[in-house]
């Protein structure tokens, strides 16, 4: 069928929607309902579609639009949920189960004919994390369901009138219901309001006389202090304590109207790095000897959590390390999926550890939701240099990458938990395998940011595609399912399981690899075919070619990526004046 995707951003779930629709056979074309109803108006008279799927909007259709044609919505709650702000109230009550519904647009918000639900566990993680996964795998399958009986054309859609449909208006959850009492809130209070809302829209809190949002929460188990005090660094994130113990958050955002030049999300400790020196005997006597210096505020110490953590241990990091008899396992997880320059070098530090350990295999990911998406925009659109901070954050992941390709002496798998885009794709496919998760959806290009593209790209993606097919991923700019990557050799294997049961199935899979007895002849031949590669032409001529074109737009002030990137990390009006292009905004930055 001619399907036309409606969508407010072309986000993961749009994405995913887009790109396993089109694997089904469909033509789908996107418009962006943040160009506004004459944008959509326009696009339904061009492309005239047989269906309309609206898989993430925070604005009605137009009258005329839905009243014309079957528009099929997907609502984040189980059939008769109504509101705005389904998964918020979810993850605040506590539910075991949720459920995303495809329903029929009419005038009454949420209220149209049932099409197809699914239901789904709620998992102990972030609102953003769940909704990219678990709401994500419900809502793709009950699209493929809604689309498949809309095509068959002899399903009756369920009215929600029907005496088995149970509705529930939930209004919007405001910042005063997400407040964090910190002198009587408990661990798991505090944990549950930050997770409702990790992405979007953050809880509103003061630190330091300044108003900021804070987003994501970790459990801390050694460190402790009064109630509301700030403890530690680390990583960038800050600890903070709770009534009976200490939470980690990894981000903050300053207040818009707080006079912060960059009011976006970005590590917590370079935010409060960035406030002014609090003066006077209270302020001083709150948080210590203020020294501020570099990324983080000096008077808070800094809590180094050890690569290798203990069993038992319940805090946060972002990167570790474990073995398991001859496999090591180096597991990330950066908010967002963003990775700036301290990040990258940090990775890079722990990546050399690995290779010190008597392994023949090494793991990197393995862990749910976001692999990498590449450099991190918001830290770059922060600094005062940013295109200076472009040139080292794309050297600092050029050196990741390279570091990877240049491995020869063990196996190296990239495990994809969820989705990858742009840099973060080129990482994963320096492994020599690439395993990624059913519904990982994959952006392997740089275009839609204004930018040619480095991490070595020009050597492994044709290595891996061809040089037709990579030409087209580059240019083309679409998402690539998991399924898709697969069949055209992006990827070498899709693990069908949930979210939650992916880390150990990746354990599962790395067991048999690391037993199959031409492990060492397929060592031995990838060191031979790297050694042959390099005599053709030396990785240090690829990364130099990528670094000259991306090294013209960095420092060229008239280069569309510095809007592009402004634009996306401030939410601006963004993406492409064409109507019919999916291109919305980049993936980067952890977006829902």
């Amino acid at each position: 069928m001619d399907i036309l995707l409606v969508a407010s951003a072309f986000n993961s779930l749009s994405q995913r929607v887009h790109a396993e629709l089109t694997d089904e056979g469909h033509r789908v074309d996107v418009v962006l309902a943040s160009h506004g109803a004459e944008a959509i108006r326009t696009a339904v008279h061009e492309v005239c579609p047989e269906l309309i799927v609206a898989p993430m909007l925070k604005t009605a259709l137009p009258d005329d639009v839905w009243q014309a044609h079957t528009c099929l919505v997907v609502h984040p709650g189980p059939p008769g949920d109504r509101g705005p702000s389904s998964l918020d109230w979810a993850i605040t009550e506590d539910s075991a189960r949720w459920g995303v519904t495809v329903l029929q647009a009419e005038a009454a918000m949420d209220a149209g004919d049932v099409w197809a639900s699914e239901s789904f566990p709620m998992a102990p993680v972030g609102k953003s994390d769940l909704y990219r996964n678990e709401a994500s795998d419900a809502a793709a399958a009950a699209v493929r369901l809604a689309v498949q009986r809309y095509a068959d054309g002899s399903f009756k859609p369920q009215a929600q009138s029907d005496p088995s449909i149970r509705v529930v208006w939930r209004d919007f959850f405001r910042q005063e219901q997400r407040g964090i009492d910190w002198d009587t809130d408990s661990t798991e209070t505090v944990l549950r309001k930050l997770r409702g809302a990790d992405s979007q829209p953050g809880v509103l809190d003061e630190l330091l006389g300044r108003e900021v949002f804070l987003h994501g929460g970790h459990p801390e188990d050694r460190l402790r202090g009064r109630p509301g005090k700030l403890l530690a660094t680390r990583a960038g994130a800050v600890c903070r304590a709770t009534r009976d113990g200490a939470v980690w958050i990894p981000e903050l955002r300053p207040r818009k109207n707080s006079g912060d030049p960059a009011p976006f999300r970005r590590p917590a400790a370079a935010v409060l790095a960035s406030f002014p020196v609090p003066s006077g005997a209270a302020a001083r006597a709150r948080i210590g000897p203020p020294s501020w210096s570099g990324s983080r505020p000096g008077w808070l110490p800094e809590d180094t959590a050890p690569l290798e953590l203990p069993a038992g241990r319940r805090t946060w990091t972002d990167i570790r390390y474990r073995q398991q008899g001859d496999i090591g396992f180096l597991t990330i997880s950066f908010p967002g999926g963003a990775m700036s320059t301290d990040h990258c070098r940090r990775l890079l530090a722990a990546y050399r550890y690995a290779l010190t350990r008597p392994t023949s295999l090494l793991v990197l990911g393995g862990a749910r939701d976001f692999f990498s998406n590449g450099i991190h925009l918001n830290v770059i659109e922060a600094a005062a240099d940013p295109a200076g901070e472009s040139w080292a954050n794309l050297n600092a992941m050029d050196d990741l990458v390279e570091a990877v390709l240049r491995t020869t002496d063990r196996m190296v798998v990239a495990a994809l938990g969820g989705n990858a885009a742009a840099g973060g794709v080129m990482l994963a496919l320096a492994a020599d395998e690439v395993w990624c998760r059913t519904g990982t959806v994959l952006n392997p290009h740089y275009r839609r940011m204004g930018l040619y593209g480095s991490e070595l790209w020009t050597y492994t993606l044709p290595r891996r595609v061809g040089a037709e097919t990579a030409g087209r991923l580059t240019t083309e700019a679409l998402p690539v399912s998991a399924a898709a990557a697969a069949a055209i050799g992006l990827v070498d294997r899709v693990v069908p399981v949930p979210a939650q049961e992916f880390g150990a199935e990746v354990d599962r899979m790395a067991a048999g690899l690391a037993r199959d007895p031409d492990l060492p002849r397929r060592i031995a031949a990838k060191a031979a075919a790297r050694r042959a590669d390099e005599e053709q032409r030396p990785l240090a001529e690829y990364r130099r070619a990528e670094l000259a074109r991306m090294r013209a737009i960095f420092f060229d002030p008239q280069a569309p990526y510095h809007a592009l990137r402004s634009a996306f990390v401030r939410k601006l009006p963004g993406g492409s004046p064409r109507p019919l292009t999916p291109v919305g905004e980049p993936v980067a930055g952890g977006e829902l």
